[in-house]
């Protein structure tokens, strides 16, 4: 995604000049601090550890899901239909049907997109297919909390249909915008941001770090015009304006923290049983108090994708895979670590090409 939320398919294009910042001090350490692997890690001998991304806001498209329960029918019961039950709306019809307009209602995309991706797992565990570690972009931290086993995917759909209410409810308030910034570092796109905030009295922030090359900023709807502006007069390959429901990612959020931390003091967080990455860290999240605060945090907080992948990579990991609609977040892993391989999920022949691969032997003969 370009992750708007953030991720969006037309911030994705890789830049022509991607100047590559160096590795933090902890991603260099990583694979001795890492935490043990807990899911399938050396199946088919060679391969190192396996990485679950799981997508956020941006992914969505009318028709989600539909391939996997057509394998899978018994998904619906299992999950679909208990989703609409629980949230009071037509949850699978939106997915499957749209209309499109409703599919981008904020308080619909984040526990549509949800929803997808948690069915696509349970297709890969279904098939022997489990991951070392797991990741998400912004709402996908929510997926990855379900796969990591620090939340009931019940209570994570709950949260993730009343986060996204709320966050449409600050763009209600305070018309915000986001861009994808291409082809400058963050550096750069940090200063512009800065002396636009100055320059206006309106909040202007980098939101996500998605890819050396690649940023997106998150702000007041005036002020994100401008940082576009100067932003192309920087020398940005692509300045776009991304199509999105609420200024995510950015100090706009902070209102509404509070109310959702309230949210998360009713939900039991349990210890994860398979190591977890922040992406407001870009580190492990190893308890289940440092989880519900980045939670919180992640809100307002920056999306720091480039360090996460990084990360993951020292740690061991050789393959990715995209578990959910879209294939935005693969497609940052082949620039950020071209070396690794990286797998989606988003269609029948995706899913299946991932399954060939990365499927123990006798479950794929079964």
């Amino acid at each position: 995604m370009t992750h708007t939320d953030t991720q969006h398919p037309a911030a994705t294009a890789s830049p022509t000049a991607s100047p590559t910042a160096s590795p933090t001090a902890r991603a260099a350490t990583a694979t001795a601090t890492a935490p043990a692997a807990s899911g399938a890690s050396e199946a088919g001998g060679e391969r190192g550890r396996t990485a679950f991304l799981f997508p956020g806001q941006g992914s969505q498209k009318v028709g989600m899901g539909l391939d996997v329960i057509a394998a899978r029918p018994d998904l619906v019961e299992t999950y679909y239909r208990q989703a609409d039950d629980i949230l009071g709306i037509p949850l699978s019809t939106l997915c499957w049907e749209g209309p499109e307009d409703a599919l981008r209602d904020t308080a619909i995309t984040q526990p549509a997109v949800f929803l997808t991706s948690l069915v696509t797992l349970d297709v890969l565990g279904d098939r022997g297919v489990h991951p070392d570690v797991v990741a998400g972009h912004s709402l996908g931290e929510y997926t990855a909390l379900v796969a990591a086993g620090v939340l009931d995917w019940r209570d994570a759909l709950r949260l993730v249909r009343r986060r996204g209410q709320l966050m449409a409810g600050v763009n209600a308030e305070v018309p915000g915008a986001m861009a994808a910034v291409l082809g400058l570092d963050l550096a750069t796109v940090e200063e512009i941001c800065a002396d636009v905030a100055a320059e206006t009295g309106q909040v202007a922030e980098v939101a996500n770090d998605n890819e050396p090359g690649q940023s997106v900023v998150s702000g007041e709807a005036g002020a994100i015009e401008k940082v576009r502006e100067a932003a192309q007069r920087a020398g940005a390959v692509k300045a776009i304006a991304l199509p999105v429901g609420a200024p995510f990612h950015c100090a706009l959020m902070r209102g509404i923290e509070e109310e959702f931390a309230a949210e998360l003091d009713q939900v039991t967080f349990r210890e994860p049983s398979t190591p977890v990455i922040s992406g407001v860290t870009a580190d492990y999240a190893t308890s289940a108090r440092g989880i519900t605060d980045a939670l919180r945090r992640q809100l307002a907080g920056r999306v720091r994708w480039t360090g996460s992948v990084r990360l993951m990579a020292a740690s061991g990991v050789t393959h990715f895979v995209e578990v959910g609609p879209g294939k935005v977040l693969s497609g940052l892993c082949r620039r950020i670590v071209p070396d690794l391989a990286s797998f989606t999920t988003n269609d029948e022949r995706r899913l299946a090409k991932t399954l060939d691969a990365l499927a123990p032997t006798a479950a794929v003969a079964a």
